[in-house]
């Protein structure tokens, strides 16, 4: 029986996945045209299973060789020689037996040479000759280029990958490799502040050969229904399909990790598969310590810049522009943690949003814990028989804010503002419900939260007081938010001073 795999390659045979064909024939056009090109997506997007597939999909026609960077180690970039006799390791072990007798047996010298060891000239003439000699084009695949991205001897080779390129394209005649695909998180193209700044001068562009890559990754909520059929076929659960693939795409946007892992900790978990099953989930998915939390979480709190981009977008409702040229946007995307939304900056997906804003409200909460306090304290009193009473929480709500800070006489702070409520109601549905804003309405005066709790959904608009006209505006807008999401009630809490 197959299952849902969220570690390593996944298998067709063996899980249940969506189906890559149309991105691989994508991909697989690129490779005919010749091309050269980068798969650099954030960590766990499928990249390792793209390329496998694309590997598989590629055999007929061409000689595919895959390699993976993880398995030279630091040593093995040391130096020039030392990578060459890492690399040749590395493409007999891979070739299993697949090479010419001739190009085995200088790879085999590379390896044991002891006295002049061979260098990039050497080891590319080579390799030059397996072209030629192959009755196949050859298409050389290399995953986890990350491994190497901060070191020269890594450049000096893609400058020998370019210089065949070129030459390639200079004149017709020349053998080389037919395509080049490195994959991995760091945009190669762009290396300037991966290396040491006392070297940058060093470096200009050492893949401008390589083509834009603009197949899209993530899955859509059809994709995902398709992988929901498989598993009902298999498995006759009576889900809605339709409603369950949408609203995991809601929350994931499609993220290729996080649709799997929901989708596999309902099935381990024996959770109903229904719209109320994903929240569930969704909420244990935000709690949990898995690979990629662990991974971007680690980004944000060691990088003051991509912190910075992300508190101002959640709290501050700033409408950044997404400036491909600035460091730290580009690390954000480059981390799958924000996108490009008709020139503004955007939080990629919603688990994200959650998981960021319970990062920054855990350090916020040390100066409000009073607030805090009371939301833990008052709990029982805002959940009756499994339900959230959203009047009466809003109600306590401002009783308490105006108990701990109506003496305070400081002018409001509005990001502050929203952190306090938003703190009050993290520490009411915490473990039992999932919160998240609207991106559409966060800006510096307001902005919609959309709190799930016991299979029940909530909007509450938080704004600043106007005058009537603008209250006006916000009631349509809530209106139209409650139609989105099929509600009949609706809150407004406005801060008034």
């Amino acid at each position: 029986m197959k299952r849902f795999n969220t570690t390593g390659i996944c298998v067709p045979e063996k899980h249940y996945m969506v189906d890559t064909g149309s991105r691989v024939a994508q991909i697989k056009a690129m490779v005919d045209a010749g091309q050269y090109f980068t798969i650099n997506r954030a960590r766990q997007f499928g990249k390792t299973t793209t390329l496998a597939a694309l590997a598989k999909h590629l055999r007929d026609e061409y000689a595919v060789l895959s390699l993976d960077f993880q398995g030279i180690s630091s040593a093995g970039f040391r130096t020039e020689e030392a990578f060459v006799q890492a690399f040749s390791r590395m493409l007999r072990m891979k070739s299993k037996g697949g090479l010419p007798g001739e190009i085995d047996l200088q790879l085999q010298n590379y390896i044991e040479r002891q006295e002049g060891k061979a260098a990039f000239d050497e080891l590319f003439m080579t390799l030059l000759r397996w072209c030629a000699l192959s009755s196949k084009p050859i298409v050389l695949l290399i995953d986890e280029v990350d491994s190497a991205t901060n070191n020269q001897v890594f450049l000096d080779f893609l400058a020998q990958l370019r210089l065949q390129y070129i030459a390639r394209e200079r004149d017709g005649d020349f053998q080389t490799f037919q395509s080049v695909i490195l994959a991995g998180v760091t945009d190669i193209k762009h290396l300037r502040h991966k290396i040491r700044p006392e070297e940058a001068h060093r470096f200009n562009s050492p893949w401008n050969i390589a083509a834009d890559f603009n197949v899209v990754m993530s899955f859509d909520a059809g994709e995902i229904a398709g992988m929901l059929r498989e598993y009902e076929a298999d498995h006759h659960t009576g889900m809605d399909i339709k409603a369950v693939a949408r609203e995991i795409y809601d929350f994931t946007s499609g993220y290729p990790f996080l649709v799997s892992r929901i989708c596999q900790l309902i099935d381990e978990q024996g959770v109903e598969w229904t719209m109320e099953g994903v929240d569930k989930i969704v909420g244990k998915i935000l709690m949990e310590r898995n690979t990629l939390f662990g991974s971007i979480m680690g980004k944000v709190q060691d990088n003051d810049g991509l912190r910075n981009v992300l508190e101002r977008t959640l709290f501050a409702g700033e409408a950044l522009p997404y400036d491909p040229d600035d460091i730290a946007i580009e690390d954000a995307a480059m981390y799958g943690l924000v996108e490009n939304a008709n020139g503004k900056v955007r939080v990629s997906n919603r688990i994200f949003e959650m998981r960021l804003y319970n990062f920054f409200l855990f350090s916020f909460e040390m100066k409000a814990a009073p607030i805090a306090q009371a939301g833990t304290r008052e709990k029982d009193s805002f959940i009756v028989n499994g339900r959230l009473q959203m009047e009466r929480l809003l109600q306590r709500f401002v009783t308490v804010y105006d108990d701990i800070y109506g003496d305070q006489g400081a002018r409001f702070d509005e990001e502050e503002g929203r952190r306090r409520f938003l703190l009050f109601v993290r520490a009411v549905i915490n473990g039992g419900g999932n919160y998240y804003v609207e991106a559409q309405t966060r800006n510096m005066e307001r902005m919609a939260l959309v709190i799930d709790y016991g299979g029940e959904r909530f909007v509450v608009e938080l704004k600043i007081w106007r005058g009537n006209a603008y209250n006006e505006r916000g009631e349509k807008q809530l209106a139209a938010y409650l139609d989105y999401f099929h509600l009949k009630k609706g809150y407004m809490l406005s801060y008034n001073f």
